[in-house]
């Protein structure tokens, strides 16, 4: 598949601040891509740029191989779903569904019928003559994704749609979301600051930080081979060494590198002898400082060799959490350590 949308060398300034710093991003059609960064990383000031709701001060935006950037929002063919849901309180789920198709001119046995569709894909075909007051905020948040689908916008914006949720709403919606992106085959670009969201929605994550794309790659590669400091603190609980560090746990660092990282179900508590081990990894006494349940894994704080390491292990029920200050045996694989590059390198 071709590029789709790009964005060339776009540039964005508020005052003196530099929010989006010469971004350029490529996405093919029918993709989910996702934004994923800290707050007042530009991720939702590059939405509205695309959308025409913010003016770039420098690039390029193509779409289908139209430059759209010096467009107004309603000739980009671009439909966006914020995270407050901005349903008009005074009309009814259909009326809001339908509410582009009207000023777009369509007829009205049109719009009701592409109503209709929609309702019907968010399941909210019995709540059609409802007012927004009366329903959910999940029910409020499908009934803004129908009315940007409504008009068939070339792309679809979402900005953080999720963040006011409860948890398993989210979870449940993002579902919906990603099923219904899949189904109209719908070019998409997703804003959140939550990691798991981009990890389960996207085709592609793009990992943004001071107005910058600083790693991209497909969920999986995001995850487990962060590049850089940040992505690695950024992509979830990472112990991040420093070069002494490494030396005090694994006791030789084959790099030049400055920095280094570990996942926290990388590094294993022992139970058994250390001889059924192997020879690949290296043993490390320490002592457990914290124990945190999270559902179906269990976090330790851990300070080995002087070190302090967050360790995650399977909560599977067969034994009780070890206790805090209790001595424990770690294995440290090596292959697990990644090297990380220097910041902007």
């Amino acid at each position: 598949m071709s590029d789709y949308l790009e964005l060339q060398g776009i540039r964005k300034r508020f005052g003196s601040a530099n929010v989006l710093d010469e971004v350029n991003l490529q996405i093919r059609e029918g993709e989910l891509v996702t934004l994923l960064g800290p707050s007042g990383c530009g991720k939702s000031t590059m939405l509205r740029c695309i959308a025409g709701l913010s003016d770039i001060d420098g690039g390029r935006i193509l779409l289908d191989g139209k430059d759209i950037a010096n467009l107004p929002p309603r000739s980009r063919e671009i439909g966006m779903v914020f995270q407050a849901y901005a349903l008009f309180p005074n009309l009814t789920v259909s009326q809001n569904i339908e509410y582009g198709l009207k000023m777009r001119g369509v007829d009205k046995a049109a719009r009701k019928s592409r109503s209709e569709e929609l309702l019907a894909i968010v399941e909210l075909t019995d709540k059609r003559d409802a007012y927004p007051q009366q329903l959910s905020g999940g029910q409020q948040q499908r009934v803004a994704l129908a009315r940007s689908l409504a008009v068939r916008p070339k792309v679809l914006l979402l900005d953080e749609p999720l963040s006011a949720l409860d948890a398993q709403i989210r979870k449940n919606l993002r579902s919906e979301i990603r099923a219904i992106q899949r189904q109209f085959n719908m070019t998409t670009i997703f804003v959140t600051h939550d990691q798991e969201e981009a990890l389960t929605l996207s085709d592609r994550v793009c990992l943004m930080n001071k107005g910058r794309i600083v790693q991209e790659g497909a969920p999986e590669a995001i995850y487990t081979k962060p590049r850089t400091e940040f992505v690695a603190r950024f992509m979830g609980s990472y112990n991040v060494l420093s070069r002494t560090d490494a030396f005090k746990l694994f006791g030789k660092v084959d790099s030049a590198a400055q920095s280094f990282a570990i996942r926290p179900e990388s590094v294993s508590l022992l139970k058994g002898s250390a001889e059924s081990l192997g020879t690949d990894r290296r043993i490390a006494e320490g002592t457990i400082h914290t124990v945190s349940i999270l559902g179906n894994v269990i976090r330790y704080g851990v300070e080995a060799a002087g070190v302090r390491l967050t360790i995650d292990a399977l909560n599977d029920g067969r034994s009780l959490p070890l206790a805090e200050r209790s001595p424990i045996r770690l294995a440290l694989d090596e292959s697990q350590l990644l090297h990380l590059e220097q910041e902007g390198a």
